[in-house]
Protein backbone atom coordinates (compact mmCIF):
# COMPACT_ATOMS: atom_id res chain seq x y z
CA UNK A 1 0.00 0.00 0.00
CA UNK A 2 1.14 3.33 -0.39
CA UNK A 3 1.09 6.61 1.75
CA UNK A 4 -2.18 8.44 1.45
CA UNK A 5 -3.97 10.73 -0.55
CA UNK A 6 -5.75 13.59 -1.41
CA UNK A 7 -9.35 13.58 -0.54
CA UNK A 8 -11.11 16.55 -1.24
CA UNK A 9 -14.68 15.79 -2.93
CA UNK A 10 -14.44 11.75 -0.95
CA UNK A 11 -16.95 11.18 1.30
CA UNK A 12 -16.55 8.71 4.10
CA UNK A 13 -18.38 6.77 6.91
CA UNK A 14 -17.05 5.24 10.01
CA UNK A 15 -18.85 3.38 12.14
CA UNK A 16 -17.67 3.72 16.40
CA UNK A 17 -15.97 6.82 15.07
CA UNK A 18 -16.42 8.25 18.32
CA UNK A 19 -13.87 7.22 20.35
CA UNK A 20 -10.26 4.78 20.03
CA UNK A 21 -9.27 3.77 16.57
CA UNK A 22 -12.45 4.92 14.70
CA UNK A 23 -11.69 8.33 16.53
CA UNK A 24 -8.67 8.13 15.25
CA UNK A 25 -9.60 7.21 11.09
CA UNK A 26 -12.04 10.24 11.44
CA UNK A 27 -9.27 12.78 12.45
CA UNK A 28 -6.68 11.27 9.97
CA UNK A 29 -9.28 10.88 7.24
CA UNK A 30 -10.68 14.74 7.24
CA UNK A 31 -7.35 16.01 7.76
CA UNK A 32 -6.81 14.74 4.04
CA UNK A 33 -10.01 16.70 2.97
CA UNK A 34 -12.77 14.12 2.84
CA UNK A 35 -16.45 14.57 4.79
CA UNK A 36 -16.28 12.38 7.06
CA UNK A 37 -19.97 11.09 8.44
CA UNK A 38 -19.37 9.54 12.14
CA UNK A 39 -21.94 6.37 12.96
CA UNK A 40 -22.32 5.69 16.62
CA UNK A 41 -25.05 4.19 18.70
CA UNK A 42 -24.91 7.24 21.12
CA UNK A 43 -26.02 9.96 18.81
CA UNK A 44 -25.49 13.38 21.35
CA UNK A 45 -21.92 11.98 21.99
CA UNK A 46 -21.55 11.68 18.19
CA UNK A 47 -22.44 15.02 17.79
CA UNK A 48 -20.56 16.41 20.47
CA UNK A 49 -17.38 15.14 18.55
CA UNK A 50 -18.73 16.13 15.00
CA UNK A 51 -18.99 19.26 16.27
CA UNK A 52 -15.06 19.86 17.81
CA UNK A 53 -13.67 18.53 14.50
CA UNK A 54 -15.57 21.34 13.14
CA UNK A 55 -14.11 24.43 15.06
CA UNK A 56 -10.85 22.21 14.04
CA UNK A 57 -11.80 23.41 10.33
CA UNK A 58 -12.45 19.97 9.57
CA UNK A 59 -15.51 18.59 7.23
CA UNK A 60 -16.91 15.88 9.89
CA UNK A 61 -20.83 15.30 10.49
CA UNK A 62 -22.41 12.66 12.42
CA UNK A 63 -25.53 10.20 12.54
CA UNK A 64 -26.89 7.73 14.90
CA UNK A 65 -25.81 4.50 13.71
CA UNK A 66 -26.12 1.50 15.78
CA UNK A 67 -24.41 -1.49 13.58
CA UNK A 68 -27.05 -3.84 15.34
CA UNK A 69 -30.08 -1.87 14.28
CA UNK A 70 -31.41 -2.82 10.70
CA UNK A 71 -33.42 0.73 10.75
CA UNK A 72 -30.13 2.78 12.35
CA UNK A 73 -28.90 0.93 8.21
CA UNK A 74 -31.52 2.17 6.33
CA UNK A 75 -31.45 5.62 8.06
CA UNK A 76 -27.68 5.79 7.30
CA UNK A 77 -28.48 5.25 3.26
CA UNK A 78 -31.11 7.64 3.41
CA UNK A 79 -28.85 10.24 4.87
CA UNK A 80 -25.72 9.45 2.80
CA UNK A 81 -28.31 9.49 -0.19
CA UNK A 82 -29.84 12.76 0.07
CA UNK A 83 -27.06 14.93 1.00
CA UNK A 84 -23.99 13.06 -1.15
CA UNK A 85 -25.54 10.77 -3.52
CA UNK A 86 -22.53 8.20 -2.82
CA UNK A 87 -20.35 6.39 -0.64
CA UNK A 88 -16.44 6.96 -1.39
CA UNK A 89 -15.27 5.36 1.80
CA UNK A 90 -17.19 2.92 4.41
CA UNK A 91 -14.75 1.77 7.29
CA UNK A 92 -16.28 -0.97 9.05
CA UNK A 93 -14.96 -0.22 12.28
CA UNK A 94 -17.20 -1.02 14.76
CA UNK A 95 -17.03 -4.16 16.66
CA UNK A 96 -16.59 -5.85 20.33
CA UNK A 97 -14.64 -8.22 22.47
CA UNK A 98 -17.16 -9.95 24.77
CA UNK A 99 -15.09 -13.31 25.61
CA UNK A 100 -13.75 -11.72 28.98
CA UNK A 101 -14.28 -8.78 30.68
CA UNK A 102 -10.71 -7.40 31.30
CA UNK A 103 -8.22 -7.73 28.29
CA UNK A 104 -5.15 -6.85 30.49
CA UNK A 105 -6.13 -9.91 32.82
CA UNK A 106 -4.38 -13.37 31.44
CA UNK A 107 -6.28 -14.96 28.15
CA UNK A 108 -7.54 -18.53 29.51
CA UNK A 109 -8.86 -20.61 26.47
CA UNK A 110 -12.67 -21.40 27.37
CA UNK A 111 -13.83 -22.40 24.12
CA UNK A 112 -15.54 -25.56 25.57
CA UNK A 113 -17.71 -23.50 27.96
CA UNK A 114 -18.17 -20.30 25.98
CA UNK A 115 -21.65 -19.14 26.57
CA UNK A 116 -23.42 -19.20 23.06
CA UNK A 117 -25.34 -15.91 24.27
CA UNK A 118 -21.21 -13.73 24.10
CA UNK A 119 -20.61 -16.09 20.68
CA UNK A 120 -23.93 -14.65 19.35
CA UNK A 121 -23.80 -11.48 20.40
CA UNK A 122 -20.14 -11.29 19.11
CA UNK A 123 -21.05 -12.31 15.68
CA UNK A 124 -23.74 -10.07 15.80
CA UNK A 125 -21.83 -7.32 15.93
CA UNK A 126 -18.66 -8.21 14.83
CA UNK A 127 -19.76 -9.87 11.65
CA UNK A 128 -23.49 -9.65 10.81
CA UNK A 129 -24.32 -6.61 11.54
CA UNK A 130 -21.16 -5.44 8.89
CA UNK A 131 -22.37 -7.51 5.85
CA UNK A 132 -26.09 -6.04 6.68
CA UNK A 133 -24.58 -2.34 6.76
CA UNK A 134 -22.20 -2.73 3.99
CA UNK A 135 -25.02 -4.46 1.45
CA UNK A 136 -27.51 -1.98 2.19
CA UNK A 137 -24.62 1.15 1.23
CA UNK A 138 -23.02 -0.60 -1.60
CA UNK A 139 -25.54 0.97 -3.89
CA UNK A 140 -24.11 4.45 -3.06
CA UNK A 141 -20.73 3.12 -2.71
CA UNK A 142 -20.86 1.98 -6.48
CA UNK A 143 -21.87 5.48 -7.22
CA UNK A 144 -17.95 6.53 -6.26
CA UNK A 145 -15.27 6.52 -8.80
CA UNK A 146 -13.21 4.82 -6.64
CA UNK A 147 -15.19 2.78 -3.42
CA UNK A 148 -12.76 1.74 -1.04
CA UNK A 149 -14.65 -0.53 1.46
CA UNK A 150 -11.90 -1.12 5.21
CA UNK A 151 -12.97 -4.09 7.40
CA UNK A 152 -11.39 -3.62 10.45
CA UNK A 153 -10.14 -7.56 11.41
CA UNK A 154 -7.69 -8.34 13.77
CA UNK A 155 -4.55 -10.72 13.33
CA UNK A 156 -6.35 -12.79 15.95
CA UNK A 157 -8.84 -13.54 12.93
CA UNK A 158 -5.84 -15.83 11.37
CA UNK A 159 -6.10 -19.05 11.40
CA UNK A 160 -2.64 -20.21 10.06
CA UNK A 161 -1.53 -18.20 12.78
CA UNK A 162 -3.62 -19.23 15.51
CA UNK A 163 -2.59 -23.15 13.87
CA UNK A 164 1.05 -22.17 14.60
CA UNK A 165 2.36 -22.97 18.05
CA UNK A 166 5.48 -21.13 17.03
CA UNK A 167 2.99 -17.74 16.60
CA UNK A 168 2.80 -14.88 18.70
CA UNK A 169 -0.93 -14.92 18.83
CA UNK A 170 -1.10 -18.71 19.22
CA UNK A 171 -2.42 -18.62 23.52
CA UNK A 172 -4.61 -15.48 22.39
CA UNK A 173 -7.43 -18.15 22.29
CA UNK A 174 -10.31 -15.62 22.65
CA UNK A 175 -12.56 -17.64 20.26
CA UNK A 176 -15.97 -15.90 19.64
CA UNK A 177 -13.93 -12.71 18.98
CA UNK A 178 -11.26 -14.49 16.82
CA UNK A 179 -13.92 -16.50 15.06
CA UNK A 180 -15.90 -13.36 14.53
CA UNK A 181 -13.22 -11.84 12.70
CA UNK A 182 -11.83 -14.77 10.51
CA UNK A 183 -15.24 -15.29 9.62
CA UNK A 184 -15.01 -11.33 8.86
CA UNK A 185 -12.12 -11.74 6.31
CA UNK A 186 -13.93 -14.65 4.78
CA UNK A 187 -16.69 -12.09 3.70
CA UNK A 188 -13.79 -9.48 2.49
CA UNK A 189 -12.50 -12.45 0.17
CA UNK A 190 -16.05 -13.53 -1.16
CA UNK A 191 -17.05 -9.74 -1.66
CA UNK A 192 -13.54 -8.60 -3.00
CA UNK A 193 -13.57 -11.36 -5.94
CA UNK A 194 -17.68 -10.09 -6.68
CA UNK A 195 -16.42 -6.40 -7.59
CA UNK A 196 -12.92 -7.03 -8.85
CA UNK A 197 -14.06 -5.61 -12.27
CA UNK A 198 -15.62 -2.92 -10.71
CA UNK A 199 -13.50 -0.01 -9.18
CA UNK A 200 -14.56 -0.64 -5.85
CA UNK A 201 -11.81 -2.28 -3.28
CA UNK A 202 -12.60 -4.28 -0.35
CA UNK A 203 -9.41 -4.78 2.09
CA UNK A 204 -9.49 -6.61 5.88
CA UNK A 205 -7.00 -4.58 8.06
CA UNK A 206 -5.30 -5.35 11.51
CA UNK A 207 -4.48 -2.15 13.07
CA UNK A 208 -2.01 -3.57 15.17
CA UNK A 209 -2.04 -3.96 19.32
CA UNK A 210 -3.78 -0.43 20.10
CA UNK A 211 -4.04 1.10 23.72
CA UNK A 212 -7.99 1.13 23.45
CA UNK A 213 -11.10 -0.57 25.46
CA UNK A 214 -10.55 -3.35 23.46
CA UNK A 215 -6.75 -3.36 23.20
CA UNK A 216 -5.98 -2.59 26.87
CA UNK A 217 -3.44 -0.33 28.62
CA UNK A 218 -0.53 -2.90 27.76
CA UNK A 219 -0.96 -2.59 23.90
CA UNK A 220 2.27 -1.93 21.79
CA UNK A 221 1.06 1.76 20.07
CA UNK A 222 -1.56 4.34 20.68
CA UNK A 223 -4.70 5.12 18.72
CA UNK A 224 -3.19 7.89 15.75
CA UNK A 225 -0.77 4.56 15.24
CA UNK A 226 -3.26 2.56 15.40
CA UNK A 227 -5.78 4.41 12.56
CA UNK A 228 -2.54 4.49 9.73
CA UNK A 229 -3.99 1.06 8.62
CA UNK A 230 -7.47 1.93 7.72
CA UNK A 231 -6.55 5.23 6.58
CA UNK A 232 -4.02 3.53 4.16
CA UNK A 233 -6.79 0.74 2.79
CA UNK A 234 -9.21 3.93 2.64
CA UNK A 235 -6.88 5.94 0.02
CA UNK A 236 -5.57 3.05 -2.11
CA UNK A 237 -4.68 3.72 -5.14
CA UNK A 238 -5.91 2.42 -8.73
CA UNK A 239 -3.15 -0.08 -8.91
CA UNK A 240 -3.87 -1.02 -5.05
CA UNK A 241 -4.56 -3.96 -3.89
CA UNK A 242 -8.18 -6.00 -3.01
CA UNK A 243 -9.40 -9.10 -1.21
CA UNK A 244 -6.21 -8.55 1.41
CA UNK A 245 -5.49 -8.65 4.88
CA UNK A 246 -2.81 -6.17 5.97
CA UNK A 247 -0.78 -4.46 8.52
CA UNK A 248 0.41 -1.10 6.95
CA UNK A 249 2.23 -2.37 4.42
CA UNK A 250 2.57 -6.03 5.05
CA UNK A 251 0.24 -8.50 3.71
CA UNK A 252 -0.87 -10.94 6.62
CA UNK A 253 -1.90 -14.73 6.36
CA UNK A 254 -5.43 -15.74 6.60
Amino acid sequence: MTKAQDLNGKVALVTGGTRGIGLETVRGLAQLGATVVIGARDAKKAIEVAEQFKQDGLKVESIKLDVNVHEDHVAAYKYLDENYGKLDILINNAGVLLDQENVSLEIINRTSTLPMKVLRDTFDANFFAQIELTQILLPLIRKSAAGRIVNLSSILGSLSLHADPNSPIYTFKTFAYNASKAALNAFTIHLAEELKDTPIKVNSIHPGWVRTQIGGGSADIDEVEGSRTSILAATLPEDGPTGGFFHLENALPW
